[in-house]
């Protein structure tokens, strides 16, 4: 009797334990072979609950936490696999086949800022919990958007960037001028930044609200890196010709310290296109203590500072006569190649993260930053002096061919081509296509009449300076409210204060340079007017000069709430930002209106979006996103002539956006597949650009239209982008993959924007107006541009079980437009100025010719790539090897029409030529280019 009793409390006991503790159970296997993999560390992260996989790869863990977790499973040589797990006691949760990828099987260029999908479990029983795996793996759309479309431009549904949310430990590293990451600023950072987490769309994601492209979050906390050396070395053809990164992490140790290092180098003295220059460094280093159980701190610095030589858009005219890889941006000094356009940035960061675990259900993460440095990009400045420019439109063979007579300064409509002169004029751009800078040296160093008084500078090199200081607090707290109910909640606050200038960095000879404009006289010409007719040197500001000062503060909240079946999540955000101009110069142009501080602009705004899963079953999923937000415009759009004086757009207001999409997903071993229908609308955004026109304002003569260099603001301009997206992957056996990707879009501007012109050389003549208002300019259905619309993508994968693959895929891309001119599309380009009467001769099935958008030839790319790793005395070697664009077919990625004849009688004229003097400008994608890395793992 008491053995049955003793018995009876034993299974009590077993069975209380048992309902107090959740079991996982799973199988690991090779991605490659399928086969099941021994001895597989399988743990939950900040927890003793460790187990090691069996000879067939099975494991199970039995966990006594309640709550979300994360199951870290890690193999050496083999990439770690980290996924959600949710505990529930007294439940049984399979976890499917769980796919572990060699370390260096696989050493794609990492699309470190493409916004890519959140992959999900390959669960394959009949388990009614799912997982999203945080690696940086992708589905095929995701891969085929960053490396087979990327060389074409293509955007992710067509969005730019500032729509996506980039983060380096909980921070928002967008920025405050335009909206955007700054690429540049992760350069040669590889090996250290793929602990990445990814949401599409308007996903969820436990760190911000995020845009309607998505979260980009990537963490540097040093205890994640896996301890060891990775050194890299790679050989390219396209921005650089050489790379090496080596890498050390040294894991935690028992005193609680962790550290990274890590140092790179790139270079090229000439990229795909002529003239190319690229020289790039990179350091990095994090380090973190383990305060205790529940405190660390991280330390985060990297310094990227790199120098890139620009390559030119070119018209139909130029392209013919020297190729798509011609750049006018160079020329030779001392039988070397020097680029005039060089973008140089040295922007270091620092960065200190607080990591709290308060309980085993809440984390509280907290981070201070400070970010400095500058962007510069340089050009030649001139007074005096003919343009350097080799493509300048009087050089060129057009300017000749494309002549009409003239009548009080106006064409006659007379055609009168010179074609004597196009054919010397075109002799002579063969034999000197490039800038040359030796004439510009001599022009510099001519002696003064009298010989004795220093020589001024006809031709110097300057830079458009932004020298920025960022102050940036943030704080997030993820926490589990019960079994069913998680909240995420966080701030971002930022200061800026960017400093913007005209620095003037060589002479080229000469001795000093007078700060001034030469197009205007008088007073209109000083930049300052406090400090007039200033000569300057190497070293100094001219030009313009001031500040932008902005503050901004974004909050959210966020409520998940899952279930057997369903889960669903609501988020909320709230902003406040504000911007102001500080001018630093007084211009003689708006001597009342540039010195000293503006008004400063302020902007509330909110956001909400909400999602739902239902999980048909372990295999398929259904899942819903939509977002509404509003958004304050950018920084760089909120003034319309920062450069120049302190005045605000007329009507700028917050932008709003509203997204919403649907997805079907289906994963098994040998399926896996997603399908997708999205649409966003972006409404009331703004846009600030720069050109010079002629012939649009009357000059007040009664003969002539006055021409200048003008400002052109849009606002109330909307975007509306649908589309369907197709990720298709199956295994048709264990070495063997078929990949097929769809994109298709219709990218539209859905509104008519209204268009003001300023003309700053209205206002020589004392109380001359100098804004336009243009009223709306016709846009809506027309196409935006810089991405095809359309793009289809099928490859082979073949991966052999002695750790070697091969994959080629062939792509098509279509329906890519032209960015088309505003001020084209407004009522005056119909208007003649000086009569303010319609041009006689402008009908409008020839304004309908003319203002068509132009649509770029549709191309196919094959892409081939390859690898294979070894495994020597507990040392990992991997080799990558690709070809893009194998055939060598030339294409253009993108383009813009000048916008220099901006009404009916000078576009019409200038197009029925055949030899367009200002013609549409162009961007060509790479031909033919390999891409070689080699990986040590030591």
């Amino acid at each position: 009797m008491v053995k049955k009793y003793f018995a009876l409390f034993i299974l009590l006991v077993f069975n209380f334990a048992f309902a107090q503790e959740t079991v996982f159970r799973g199988i690991v296997v090779d991605a490659k072979t399928q086969n099941p993999l021994a001895n597989v560390v399988v743990s939950i992260q900040n927890t003793a609950i460790t187990k090691l996989t069996s000879k067939t790869g099975q494991f199970e863990l039995h966990s006594t936490i309640q709550g979300e977790q994360l199951l870290l499973v890690r193999s050496q040589g083999c990439k770690d696999l980290l996924l959600k797990i949710h505990s529930k006691f007294g439940q049984i949760v399979y976890l499917g086949t769980l796919q572990l990828e060699d370390l260096y099987s696989d050493e794609t260029p990492a699309a470190l800022i493409t916004l890519l999908d959140t992959d999900l479990s390959d669960d394959s029983s009949s388990s009614d919990m799912t997982s999203g795996l945080l690696q940086s793996s992708k589905d095929a759309f995701m891969q085929a958007s960053a490396f087979n479309w990327g060389q074409a431009r293509f955007k992710v549904r067509g969005l730019d960037s500032e729509n996506g949310t980039m983060m380096l430990n909980g921070m928002t590293m967008n920025k405050i001028y335009d909206g955007r990451p700054q690429w540049n600023n992760w350069g040669g950072l590889n090996n250290v930044l793929r602990n990445q987490e990814f949401s599409v769309g308007a996903a969820v994601s436990s760190y911000t609200f995020g845009g309607v492209l998505g979260t980009q979050q990537i963490a540097t906390r040093a205890s994640l890196y896996r301890k060891g050396t990775q050194l890299t070395f790679s050989g390219s053809n396209t921005t650089y010709l050489w790379r090496a990164i080596g890498t050390y992490a040294s894991g935690m140790d028992i005193s609680g310290w962790a550290y990274v290092v890590s140092a790179g180098k790139r270079w090229a003295e000439e990229g795909y296109f002529d003239g190319t220059n690229f020289n790039a460094d990179s350091f990095f280093i994090s380090v973190e203590k383990k305060l205790n159980n529940k405190h660390s701190l991280n330390f985060t610095g990297f310094y990227t500072p790199n120098s890139r030589g620009k390559n030119s858009p070119n018209t139909n005219e130029t392209t013919s006569l020297m190729g798509e890889k011609y750049n006018s941006y160079w020329g030779f000094q001392n039988g070397k190649k020097r680029n005039a356009r060089v973008k140089n940035i040295e922007e270091p960061l620092f960065m200190l993260n607080h990591y709290f675990k308060i309980d085993e259900k809440t984390n509280l993460n907290s981070g201070i930053m400070y970010q400095f440095g500058k962007v510069g990009n340089s050009n030649i400045d001139y007074q005096n002096a003919n343009s350097p420019d080799p493509v300048y439109y009087r050089k060129m063979p057009s300017y000749f061919s494309s002549l009409y007579a003239k009548d009080h300064g106006e064409f006659s409509g007379e055609f009168t081509p010179d074609y004597e002169n196009a054919e010397k004029s075109r002799m002579v751009f063969l034999a000197n296509p490039q800038i040359d800078w030796n004439a510009m040296y001599l022009a510099n160093q001519k002696s003064t009449e009298n010989g004795h008084e220093p020589a001024q500078s006809h031709y110097v090199l300057y830079e458009d300076r932004t020298d920025d200081k960022t102050f940036a607090v943030n704080s997030t707290v993820n926490t589990q409210i019960n079994s069913n109910l998680y909240f995420d909640g966080g701030f971002v606050y930022r200061n800026l204060k960017s400093h913007n200038f005209q620095y003037l960095s060589d002479l080229l000879g000469g001795e000093y340079f007078l700060d001034i404009d030469p197009f205007y006289k008088g007073n209109l010409s000083q930049s300052d007017l406090q400090h007039p007719d200033r000569l300057v040197k190497e070293g100094d500001v001219y030009g313009y000069n001031y500040n932008l000062l902005a503050n901004s503060l974004d909050a959210f909240t966020q409520f998940k709430f899952s279930y057997n079946k369903k889960e669903f999540y609501l988020g909320q955000s709230y902003s406040v930002s504000n911007y102001q101009r500080e001018g630093l110069y007084q211009n003689g142009i708006y001597s009342k209106n540039s010195l000293g501080k503006s008004d400063k602009v302020n902007f509330e705004n909110f956001g909400f979006k909400a999602g739902f899963t239902y999980k048909i079953s372990g295999k398929q999923w259904l899942f819903f996103n939509g977002e509404h937000l509003t958004r304050a415009p950018s920084l760089r759009n909120t003034f319309s002539n920062s450069r120049l004086n302190n005045s605000i757009v007329d009507g700028i207001e917050s932008e709003n956006i509203s997204s919403a999409e649907a997805n079907y997903v289906y994963r098994s071993p040998k399926l896996k597949m997603r399908f997708t229908v999205y649409y966003a609308a972006i409404k009331n955004t703004s846009k600030t650009s720069f050109f010079y026109a002629e012939g649009i304002f009357d000059n007040g003569s009664g003969h002539d239209a006055t021409d200048g260099f003008v400002s052109q603001t849009l606002t109330k301009l909307d975007k509306k982008n649908t589309g369907t997206e197709l990720s298709f992957e199956y295994q048709m056996s264990s070495t063997l993959k078929a990949i097929f990707a769809a994109s298709y879009g219709n990218f539209i501007y859905s509104s008519n924007p209204n268009v003001v012109i300023t003309n700053d050389a209205n206002a020589e003549k004392n109380g001359a107006q100098t804004i336009f208002d243009f009223e709306s300019a016709y846009l809506k259905n027309y196409k935006q541009a810089g991405t095809p619309q359309q793009a289809y993508s099928f490859g082979l994968e073949y991966r052999d079980p002695k750790f070697w693959w091969l994959s080629a895929n062939i792509n098509y891309l279509a329906d890519n437009y032209i960015d088309v001119s505003p001020i084209s599309r407004t009522s005056q380009f119909y208007i003649n100025p000086v009569s303010g009467f319609p041009y006689p001769e402008a009908t409008s099935e020839r304004g309908e010719q003319l203002l068509k958008q132009e649509k770029f030839n549709p191309f196919m790319l094959f892409n081939i790539s390859g690898g294979k790793s070894w495994r020597i005395q507990k040392k990992y070697i991997g080799l990558f090897a690709s070809v893009n664009n194998v055939l060598n077919l030339m294409y253009k990625t993108g383009g813009f029409e000048q916008a220099r004849n901006a009404n009916f009688r000078s576009l019409n004229q200038d197009i029925s030529s055949g030899t367009p003097s200002f013609g549409s400008k162009y961007y060509y994608g790479y031909g033919r280019t390999y891409f070689l890395n080699l990986t040590i793992g030591l």
